[in-house]
């Protein structure tokens, strides 16, 4: 995590209303800063608790602007306002069947979940298994269970449910992989971070 200065853990002390009053405040910011636009997004940042998707020593930094540690090789939850960037970017809405490259927390799938509504996919992608791990409990805990979560490589993608309206790799990336063009609908949204 280079550049970033990480809280230090502690135990959790904020309450359930503490970090609901933080969720309204960090959608005010996103919405006052350009990041939250589309309603769908918006009403989904408000619904899924960010703090259930992180881990305890870190649970209440959750709103900050920071990505904070997971358990795997080098896994973070991206900062609070890379989701709605990348959804936005994306266009991610109602009915759209919708792959994510990079499970992490689970708390980007849970969004797109809302976001993608009950006729919508989402299928998300893991290849570290501390990670996939720490993410499945974190949506099982949440009640998300009607989506498809893989361990495996993102970079091949999950062909068995293309093709997807919109693909979304969290995972740094310089060039999206061939199966993934692949598994896009023609005239579908593919967004990567550089």
């Amino acid at each position: 995590m280079h550049g970033w200065i990480v809280p230090p853990p502690k135990e959790p002390a904020k309450s359930r209303e503490e970090f609901k009053k933080e969720r309204e405040e960090k959608v005010r910011w996103l919405i006052r800063h350009g990041y939250l636009r589309s309603e769908r997004i918006r009403d989904a940042v408000l619904k899924v608790p960010r703090e259930d998707f992180i881990p305890l020593p870190y649970r209440d930094y959750a709103y900050l602007e920071v990505p904070l540690p997971l358990p795997g090789e080098n896994a973070t939850i991206s900062c609070p306002h890379s989701y709605p960037l990348f959804y936005e970017a994306l266009g991610l809405d109602e009915g759209h069947r919708f792959l994510e490259v990079g499970l992490g927390s689970g708390y980007g799938a849970a969004l797109a979940r809302e976001i993608v509504g009950p006729y919508g996919l989402v299928v998300s992608l893991e290849i570290d298994p501390l990670t996939f791990q720490f993410a499945r409990k974190n949506l099982e805990n949440a009640g998300y269970e009607d989506m498809i979560l893989v361990k495996g490589d993102g970079g091949l993608g999950y062909p068995e449910r293309s093709p997807y309206d919109r693909i979304c790799i969290t995972a740094a990336c310089l060039e999206p992989p061939p199966p993934l063009l692949e598994q896009l609908k023609t005239g579908g949204r593919l967004k990567l971070r550089r």
